[in-house]
């Protein structure tokens, strides 16, 4: 009699882009609409901007050490349900808080970055791991879901908001999507390998010169965003853009980035390594800045610049998700994907920070022009990057050779 097959235990992407479906619509509340919120509570706007730039603090620091956690064997789901509880708790007290008065809810805010810090780094962890187990799966298209979760929730949020009001809504919505978010890690079964056993010594295992170079080049650019984050809607506005066409703008990139998650996987695989997804990205993210500049003022030149998007964040993304799966040792990944987490945060405040003096001096064409050069500064890190990789061929010595170029 011939026995039963085995049980698949094949990793299911419907569950994992189910976590950053989750997590993404949170952060598409929250990240345009906490600043509405923190202005409706009458503060002043010197705090506000304090209140809004600690965030950022946190996660710089929190980051790396909390997702490393994962190396010293605590669970990666364990840590996403931990962390969504506690994110819901701390949106939870935010207006209690803000009666209290500001440093109780800079207290709460500071806590409700570090519950957030380890979320998408942490699902970014268990989709690498699940691609390089299956061959068949897909991360590029497993984490557009959260680029559709957030799009939505940008779309929808404001006239939610505006049928609820802002006073509760935004952190009583916020509050529920965390739990949401925690209900679902709790009940995605994911049967993906702990921890490897070296998890004693993770904090001794260094990571490869080779990933250094490619966390930096993908966090030059990406914080050759900054300018357009920071300043464009101020710059469209200024420059007479109607409202509607603005949202639309922001729109245009998202679909972008959308789009190329969901083709990519159409493109040769030796188009789609950690080297040449990075060098498209910086390509991508100087030629907007460049056009930024030159040509910022100007809707039909921003609606083809706005989808450089796909590439310049997208590309970048994918590229820099393909070189941890390669690079990071067994025991060090998710310190890895930390850091390089981290590593992004640091580059774009530093470089909004910078923006912020440059627009006041020179407007937008200087403003958008200063990214150039930091995605150039990433395309270099990239050719070192991939300099080391040729080099490492040619003696034989292997780069994580059992893992996959790709993670697409």
């Amino acid at each position: 009699m011939t026995p039963p097959p085995a049980p698949s235990h094949e990793p299911n992407p419907l569950r994992l882009a189910s976590l950053y479906a989750v997590v993404f619509v949170e952060i598409g509340i929250a990240l345009p609409f906490m600043p509405v919120w923190l202005s409706g509570r009458g503060l002043d706007a010197g705090i506000i901007g304090a209140l809004l730039a600690l965030p950022i603090a946190v996660k710089i620091v929190a980051t790396a050490p909390l997702v490393g956690l994962i190396d010293r064997g605590f669970g990666a789901r364990a840590l996403l349900v931990v962390g969504s509880l506690a994110l819901a708790a701390t949106y939870a007290l935010m207006p209690a808080g803000a009666a209290l008065g500001w440093p109780v809810l800079a207290l709460l805010i500071a806590l409700n970055a570090a519950a957030g810090a380890p979320l998408v780094p942490t699902i970014d962890y268990l989709t690498l791991a699940a691609v390089r187990r299956s061959a068949r799966l897909d991360y590029a298209r497993i984490r557009m879901a959260g680029s559709i979760a957030f799009l939505a929730a940008s779309l929808t949020g404001g006239a939610v908001l505006g049928w609820l009001g802002e006073a509760l809504a935004v952190p009583a919505l916020t509050t529920a999507l965390a739990l949401v978010a925690a209900l679902v890690a709790y009940g995605v079964r994911l049967d993906l390998p702990g921890p490897a056993a070296v998890r004693g010594t993770a904090a001794h295992i260094p990571l490869p010169t080779i990933l250094w170079f490619t966390i930096a080049a993908g966090a030059a650019i990406q914080a050759s965003h900054a300018a357009l984050y920071a300043f464009a809607s101020i710059h469209w506005s200024r420059h007479g853009f109607p409202a509607p066409w603005i949202g639309a703008l922001w729109a245009i990139g998202v679909l972008a980035e959308i789009g190329l998650f969901a083709g990519i996987g159409l493109c040769p695989a030796h188009w789609r390594t950690p080297f040449r997804l990075l060098g498209l990205g910086a390509g991508a993210g100087a030629v907007r800045a460049v056009g930024m500049a030159l040509y910022g003022d100007t809707l039909p030149a921003v609606v083809v610049l706005q989808t450089l998007h796909g590439f310049s964040f997208g590309a970048t993304q994918l590229g820099a998700m393909a070189a941890v799966s390669r690079f990071a040792p067994e025991g060090a990944r998710g310190r890895a994907q930390g850091t390089l987490s981290a590593c992004n945060a640091l580059a774009s405040a530093c470089a909004t920070l910078a923006c912020g003096v440059a627009y006041g001096r020179g407007g937008g064409p200087l403003t958008f022009g200063l990214m150039a050069p930091l995605a150039v500064i990433g395309l270099c890190f990239t050719a070192r990057a991939a300099q080391l990789a040729r080099r490492a061929r040619l003696h034989g010595a292997a780069f994580g050779r059992q893992q996959p170029d790709t993670v697409a």
